[in-house]
């Protein structure tokens, strides 16, 4: 049994009668990442409606200044599969220049492109179906100690699927505690289990918030440790709680429903449909094995566990659905 001290909730803000400490480097490194989706420091990304959400494909482009030139290894692995690093990653967190996509649709539109040069309907040039971006707190929303992760992010070439997996620690939480619940995964990810961050991209709690999970800027493809061999070209989605035997809230399926619609319409990808991942090696596929999986897959379809729960499983097909519709097809 592993004791984690989940620490103290952000202050909240209100008028100083003392200058604040600067911020470290870790702390605006983490949120500049997630510019010009939210300003530094800011504790949440706004909601945004679909077309306006289009837009945030420019917000894919990775800076290679804060980008981590490799990946290394946990100093062991999770028993249950997340793993945090693939085999066939190596070498594969260079900075991509554009989201890719399947042949046709154009490519994003470049950074220094004025507005007038960018669909005035769309948001971006003519191709991508984004759902509407649904409201998301970030790291220093929900008090993320910034100084026990490695510095620098590790990014793949695109996001081409979502696994979805509950967090297996109950469900008694409050969701005024979620914030608490995500800071103690986070410390066993990092200090107990030696990983470089938390291994999700996103959390869920059951009031349907979004939270960003491992640093790097929500829109960009940041590699995650949530699914032993198909953690590259993927991101991961907790939803906090046990699934085997409660149903999910509504709200929960829903809120994976809106942040796989507008993460991978950012990468030109249907949630709906599926798509073809080389397996870096697990105890379900050996490394080199095309799968062809779901696009939205739970972490049971790339590897031998009973996550997400049998019950939030069964509603992965309403949040395929549902996801497809917010993008609009």
């Amino acid at each position: 049994m592993e004791l984690v001290d989940p620490g103290k909730d952000p202050a909240a803000s209100r008028p100083a009668r003392r200058a604040a400490p600067l911020p470290a480097e870790e702390d605006n490194a983490a949120s500049a990442a997630n510019l010009p989706l939210a300003p530094l420091g800011a504790t949440e990304i706004p909601a945004l409606a679909r077309p306006e959400s289009a837009r945030d494909v420019l917000a894919t482009r990775v800076d290679p200044d804060h980008s981590s030139t490799a990946v290394k290894d946990a100093k062991h692995t999770d028993p249950d599969g997340h793993g945090e690093t693939d085999p066939e990653g190596e070498g594969q967190s260079e900075a991509p220049a554009a989201p890719p996509g399947p042949p046709g649709p154009p490519a994003p539109p470049d950074p220094s492109d004025s507005p007038e040069d960018i669909d005035d309907e769309a948001g971006v040039e003519p191709g991508y179906y984004v759902g509407p971006r649904p409201r998301i707190v970030t790291r220093a929303g929900w008090g993320a100690d910034e100084s026990i992760r490695e510095k620098g992010f590790p990014y793949d070439k695109t996001v081409r699927a979502a696994f979805v997996h509950h967090t297996a620690s109950g469900n008694g939480a409050t969701c005024a505690q979620s914030a608490s619940v995500i800071r103690g995964i986070y410390r066993y990810h990092v200090v107990s289990s030696g990983w470089r961050d938390i291994g999700y991209n996103f959390l869920v709690d059951k009031c349907g918030t979004v939270y960003e999970g491992r640093a790097g800027g929500v829109a960009k493809p940041v590699r995650g440790a949530h699914t032993l061999g198909f953690n590259t070209n993927s991101m991961g989605i907790a939803v906090l709680g046990s699934f085997g035997k409660a149903n999910p809230s509504a709200a929960a399926v829903d809120a994976v429903a809106a942040i796989t619609a507008w993460k991978l319409g950012l990468y030109d990808i249907n949630p709906a449909g599926s798509t073809t991942l080389v397996s870096g090696g697990g105890n379900l596929f050996k490394k080199g094995t095309s799968v062809r999986l779901k696009v939205i897959s739970g972490h049971r379809d790339g590897y031998s566990t009973e996550c997400p729960g049998d019950r939030l499983y069964k509603r992965l097909g309403a949040a395929r659905s549902e996801a497809a519709r917010l993008q609009g097809r």
